[in-house]
């Protein structure tokens, strides 16, 4: 604001004392909205039952149906699938997080955001890394309920860790494709139809249920290049044993790949429709 001072009789106009910008803005808007975001789901929790619900009702569908015919027995098909079913529902996780931007924008939440002095896209990185948690809920979940039908680790607590670690970070980095299609789409529909055909061929054009040994030879020649399919692999071997050989690189390959290429282009398309 611009003061008033005197001089004798007449006010004369000062200029106004300049505030100097705190450091690392972008970062501590993002990390302050990332908390309400975290808040708004806790505090709502039913939000959190397709990551809770739904991962057991897959395993329960596969497990029992498919168990018998594909491993022999139910048991051994579980150590099989749990690490695969985890991939797929953080997946499908990533995909809400656009699902619920393009819902919030059309009610104008992201409106508000504008009138507040904080960084132009730090609703937008602050609602993606609030979506965190949804990952997080949706492991322990997945392998609470596992181990209470039979599934057991046969490696140590930093592998398991690593695989857990390595399956959000790549859901965290993918999940700005879905940012992206939030942003571009004109409703929340429109975005879990696009949502869904880019996620079944990758979740499922995978060893997820069956071993790729099993498939035609087009489908392995997918499978050894689709990222998610590396991504189960390699939270097969972290979490049971086996060779890793290069999935884990190329995971994190992939991973900062989606990050590089369509962070930017979300940000972008954010910025031009708010």
């Amino acid at each position: 604001m611009t003061a008033l001072a005197e001089t004798g009789s007449e006010p004369v106009l000062t200029a106004p004392a300049r505030i100097a910008p705190r450091p690392f803005g972008l970062v501590r808007h993002s990390l302050a909205l990332a908390k309400r975001s975290v808040l708004k789901t806790l505090r709502t929790p039913e939000q959190l039952l397709d990551v809770t619900l739904q991962p057991i009702v897959f395993v329960l569908v596969y497990v029992y149906l498919l168990g018998g015919a594909i491993s022999g027995s139910t048991e051994e098909y579980l150590q099989f699938l749990l690490p695969a079913i985890m991939v797929q529902t953080v997946m499908f996780a990533g995909m809400a997080t656009g699902v619920n931007l393009n819902t919030d924008i059309g009610k104008g939440v992201f409106d508000r955001f504008r009138s507040l002095p904080i960084g132009r896209s730090a609703p937008l990185i602050g609602s993606v890394a609030g979506d965190l948690i949804r990952y997080v809920v949706a492991i322990a979940s997945l392998l609470a309920f596992g181990a209470v039908m039979g599934f057991r680790f046969h490696t140590g607590a930093v592998e398991v860790l690593a695989a857990c670690l390595l399956t959000v970070f790549f859901a965290f980095c993918l999940s700005w494709a879905f940012v992206l299609i939030g942003m571009l789409m004109r409703s929340p529909g429109a975005v879990q139809g696009t949502a869904f055909l880019i996620l079944f061929p990758l979740t499922f054009g995978t060893s997820m249920i069956a071993p790729k040994e099993t498939m035609p030879g087009w489908l392995q020649s997918w499978v050894d290049v689709n990222p998610v399919a590396q991504l189960m692999d390699a939270s097969r071997a972290l979490m049971l044993g086996g060779q890793l050989g290069n999935d884990v690189l190329w995971v994190l390959v992939w991973s900062v790949g989606f990050l590089v290429v369509f962070a930017p282009l979300a940000v972008g398309a954010y910025r031009r429709r708010t």
